[in-house]
């Protein structure tokens, strides 16, 4: 599309909210009349050449009685979709002001019901009465009716034939509606990130996803599908190449777009270039993927995603059925718990960030891969391409929902590639971002490993920024990670690790309790009669003793006594030496000891004592002292034993390993592995510094002690 062209017609609709809707909306409603009117137009454009043949048809079926008529309407129309009112936009127009609602209005109802369904995802009828009581419906038609602009595919020509002002093509009429809803959404201070990717990822990710597979069998039916589908760019970009690449190779490919989107407003767009462009099997369903799933029983063959990142999901949390808490299911959903190894995994992420629950929810709907398809070269299984920002690869101890996520996928051999993307390249948001490509049928050199490759630095200046995009990718730029990800080769800017690389055992390094008794009067009056105090629980040796009010009652007092009259008052430091004592001066005077009275003696009476003997557990081995407690993450590329031996032994000797506490945790440490750290200077260079200051300084504080002593 003409940069001109596009410029002065972005230039027009954007005055029009300023000339006509100013003092009647605040600006950050303006969106709400703007956009609906431009795909209005848009399709008025297209049908008008049509319109009376249309009109014809209808009165045909109607004379023969014919109830299913949709088809044929759009057989005269052209399109997938028809208008039968008697009235053009234009005709409206002709109307006058006193007719202009109502007969915008039966405009509106002659449209199919394909198009009903976009304009009541606008709410545009509830926009017409304001319009109308404030006498600016007419102004509004007149500026979209203005000669001075073309939104018809078709060119304009002066009397001689002359191009006055060129047609729209489809995919020019696309890059309008996204650019009006950057522009909306930039001024309303939104995300616009939130409603399209810019064109250049697009093309990469569909190059991503598309290209790997160009040398297999492309005869056949594909799906495309996008959990977050915005304005629909990535299905229609993914399919325009995928039928470029198809051709090319002399093959015949037939592509069926399926995509979500909870937005309406984004939906509608989306819904209405995908009829513009004539996407007859196209299925774009209006809802939240996460809590109300259109697509449950589907799989694709391609899968394409710009996911909201940082954003909550906790209302579609509330909406979706409670699952076993006991088991660690946070959702009662097939897609987010996974029998994994023969280990239940909760796929659940925080409430507060829901992104990745988008991959979970296309790697459930991959294709499983067929052996004989792929001996004959046919496309098996699913490729996907989504967008995550940095937390995304990071974010999650081991065993929550996040790390889990990383540990299914990585452990099933799915992710091929991530690829970090330059900063500033979104619309509004400058963070860095990050491509995840995955297949279920990886190529033979990528089997059992990762590619990270880093593409900050490819990038190409804008000569003016939009919102926060401050760069694009080029041509060559997109091509160099095509080529680079092709390789799959180790170099400055490309890494291939095994999966293994990315896991770890997040270990429990345990040490024993040791606790000290010190029996010097008054401790037995601090001892407290209830027995709900925690068994491990003991005042540390640094910490004053705890006094209680309440006693444990004399027959315990007793046995204390007796032991500190036979043994001493101590201090005695071996627990386990001092709870015989206890048993045996408990037998000796006839008295029984119950589990609450030895939990509240050793919460009165001991203390931790690193210098004490160790506390034995009642089966085997030591008890643990929570205030010890440790965790270290051991790489799986290590061994546990090997590990524990060299980093932990020489400095805790006494310390163990409690098995049944580890827990499998995957993360991406990108920045760690393209670090380059900046060199320091050497001395020469800070002396030479150190000179030219002095020199430049010399003289300047005898200046000021000078003036101040005059």
């Amino acid at each position: 599309m003409d940069t001109t062209q596009f410029n002065r017609l972005i230039a027009f609709i954007w005055n029009i909210a300023d000339d006509v809707l100013r003092d009647v909306y605040v600006r950050g409603k303006y969106r709400d009349v703007v956009l609906p009117m431009t795909v209005l137009r848009r399709l008025d454009a297209l049908l008008t050449p049509t319109h009376e043949a249309v009109l014809q048809q209808k009165r045909e079926l109607d004379g023969i009685g014919l109830k299913d008529q949709h088809d044929l309407l759009c057989g005269a129309s052209g399109f997938d979709f028809y208008n039968t009112s008697p009235f053009t936009l234009a005709g409206v127009r002709a109307s006058g002001v006193g007719n202009i609602r109502t007969d915008f209005e039966a405009w509106l109802d002659g449209f199919s019901p394909n198009v009903q369904e976009i304009i009541t995802r606008f709410k545009f009828r509830e926009q017409l009465r304001v319009l109308e009581e404030a006498d600016r419906l007419m102004g509004l038609l007149e500026r979209f009716l203005s000669p001075s602009i073309n939104l018809s595919p078709n060119p304009v020509l002066d009397p001689q034939g002359k191009v006055i002002h060129a047609g729209l093509s489809n995919l020019g009429m696309g890059y309008v509606f996204e650019e009006l809803l950057r522009r909306f959404s930039e001024e309303n201070n939104e995300e616009a990130g939130e409603h399209f990717t810019p064109r250049e990822v697009v093309r990469l990710m569909a190059s991503l996803v598309v290209y790997p597979v160009r040398d297999r069998n492309l005869s056949t039916t594909f799906t495309i599908y996008d959990c977050a589908c915005g304005t629909g760019g990535m299905l229609t970009e993914a399919e325009t190449m995928l039928q470029e690449i198809a051709t090319a190779h002399g093959h015949e490919a037939s592509v069926h777009l399926r995509g979500q989107e909870v937005n309406p407003e984004t939906w509608a767009i989306c819904q209405a270039d995908l009829l513009i462009k004539g996407e007859a099997h196209a299925r774009v369903e209006y809802g939240s993927t996460l809590s109300a799933d259109a697509f449950k029983r589907d799989r694709f063959d391609f899968m394409l995603a710009n996911p909201p990142y940082g954003k909550s999901w906790k209302l579609d949390l509330e909406k979706l059925p409670a699952g076993n808490k006991q088991s660690g299911e946070k959702v009662n959903d097939p897609r987010f718990n996974v029998t994994h190894r023969g280990e239940t995994l909760s796929l659940a992420t925080r409430s507060s960030d829901g992104q990745l629950m988008f991959l979970v929810n296309m790697l459930a709907k991959m294709k499983p891969v067929d052996e004989a398809a792929r001996v004959l070269k046919h496309v098996t299984g699913s490729r996907i391409a989504t967008i995550h920002n940095g937390s995304s690869i990071m974010t999650g101890d081991a065993g929550q929902g996040e790390s889990n996520i990383r540990r299914w996928v990585i452990e099933n051999d799915w992710l091929e590639a991530v690829i970090a993307l330059p900063e500033n390249l979104f619309y509004n948001t400058g963070i860095a971002t990050y491509v995840w490509v995955l297949s279920n049928d990886k190529a033979e050199k990528r089997r059992g490993r990762v590619q990270l490759i880093d593409a900050t630095g490819r990038f190409e200046k804008l000569r003016r920024n939009l919102g926060k995009k401050n760069c694009q990718l080029s041509d060559a730029d997109v091509q160099w990670v095509l080529d680079t990800y092709e390789a799959c080769e180790d170099g400055e800017h490309s890494k291939v690790f095994p999966n293994a690389a990315f896991g770890y055992w997040q270990i429990t390094v345990e040490r024993p309790l040791r606790l000290r008794v010190d029996l010097t009067p008054p401790a037995p009056l601090s001892l407290s009669g209830e027995g709900g105090a925690d068994t491990n629980t003991a005042a540390r040796s640094d910490s004053p003793s705890p006094v209680r009010e309440r006693g444990l009652g004399g027959e315990v007092e007793r046995v204390i006594d007796h032991v500190r009259n036979t043994h001493g008052k101590g201090p005695h430091r071996d627990w386990n030496l001092f709870r015989r004592w206890v048993t045996e001066g408990a037998r000796t005077l006839g008295i029984k000891f119950k589990d609450k009275d030895w939990k509240a003696l050793r919460a009165s009476l001991a203390t931790t004592d690193p210098e004490a003997e160790p506390v034995r557990a009642e089966k085997s081995g030591y008890e643990p002292d929570p205030e010890l407690r440790d965790h270290e993450n051991v790489p799986m590329t290590d061994t546990v034993k090997a590990y524990f031996e060299r980093e932990v032994l020489p400095y805790v000797p006494d310390a163990w390993v409690d098995e049944s506490a580890t827990v499998i945790g995957y993360e991406i440490p990108f920045t760690r592995h393209f670090y380059k750290p900046t060199p320091m200077r050497s001395l020469a260079e800070i002396a030479e510094e150190l000179r030219r200051l002095e020199k430049e300084s010399e003289g300047v504080l005898a200046r000021v002690l000078g003036g101040k002593l005059q």
